[in-house]
């Protein structure tokens, strides 16, 4: 199938400015965070004063005269999920951005950063169910193909349904996985799914949202839809019972939500689409990498 230009321009601007960030600011952050899963033997070396003289090789200094030490180096295969939630609701900004575009932003700089460290990396997209799977692989091609999915991949469902896709991440992952979760969360019954996955995997809920979904902006009678099911309703926005009731209803939700993840136990990165949308994530692997 022929990739549209609008799109493959969007993918080479894409790849272009998330590859810079990573060059410049990322990399290092990520390979931090991400410890190996072991250590192999590489080489000998002479000994200095301050190595660990546990690492004495004592039979090559026996023969030699000299002391020497064994050197190792970081086994680093990795592998990265990107699981990301295409439902309609993230189809939807006030700002420059829609949530999707900084899904797809950050998705691609987690992608520039596991190819660049040599990892394995793999995109799951899901609505209410699951819509579309890359395997886990290397190499650059490997990201254009994650890139050029994220833009150009049509759903069949713009319904949300979280645990469809951590229950399918569940039963395909034999491997220790690091999975990185983006939606805006706004969904009932996944905690459990989500701490089942963190229990053999390491789980990180990217909570994705907009200032407009905090604050109703006073616009007068205006027709809103929702872009799950599709449903218009008229609404007054410049009445102030209006959008006072719209934004204890947006808390109550915030916070039935809020409530999910801490029961998932997941690790957590908040993300606005107001504000700047990497700083976020930087911070998280700083935080944990010290």
């Amino acid at each position: 199938m022929k990739v549209p230009a609008e799109v493959l321009k969007k993918v080479q601007l894409l790849e272009l400015r998330t590859r810079k960030l990573v060059n410049n600011l990322f990399a290092g952050e990520y390979h931090t965070h991400f410890k190996g899963q072991g250590m192999t033997f590489k080489d000998f070396r002479e000994y200095v004063p301050g190595d660990d003289v546990r690492s004495i090789s004592w039979p090559l200094t026996a023969r030699t005269g000299k002391t020497f030490v064994k050197q190792y180096e970081e086994e680093r295969e990795l592998t990265l999920i990107l699981a990301v939630d295409i439902s309609g609701s993230n189809d939807f900004g006030t700002g420059e951005r829609f949530k999707g575009e900084v899904i797809n932003w950050l998705a691609a700089l987690l992608a520039f950063a596991a190819v660049k460290n040599n990892d394995q990396v793999g995109l799951l997209l899901f609505s209410d169910q699951v819509e579309h799977f890359v395997p886990p692989c290397k190499g650059r091609g490997q990201v254009q193909r994650i890139l050029r999915d994220l833009y150009y991949f049509q759903p069949k469902s713009a319904r949300t349904r979280i645990s469809s896709a951590l229950q399918h991440l569940s039963g395909i992952l034999k491997k220790r996985t690091s999975v990185f979760v983006f939606s805006d969360f706004f969904d009932d019954n996944f905690e459990k799914s989500l701490r089942l996955l963190g229990s053999k995997h390491e789980v990180v809920a990217c909570v994705i949202s907009d200032p407009a979904e905090e604050k109703l902006p006073d616009l007068g009678v205006v027709d809103l839809q929702d872009a799950e099911t599709g449903e218009i309703l008229t609404v007054d926005t410049s009445s102030p019972f209006v959008r006072r009731q719209y934004e204890m209803e947006i808390k109550a939700r915030r916070e039935k939500r809020d409530r999910l993840l801490r029961k998932s136990q997941a690790e957590r990165i908040d993300i606005n689409t107001g504000g700047d949308i990497t700083a976020p994530l930087i911070e998280f692997f700083r935080r944990r990498g010290r």
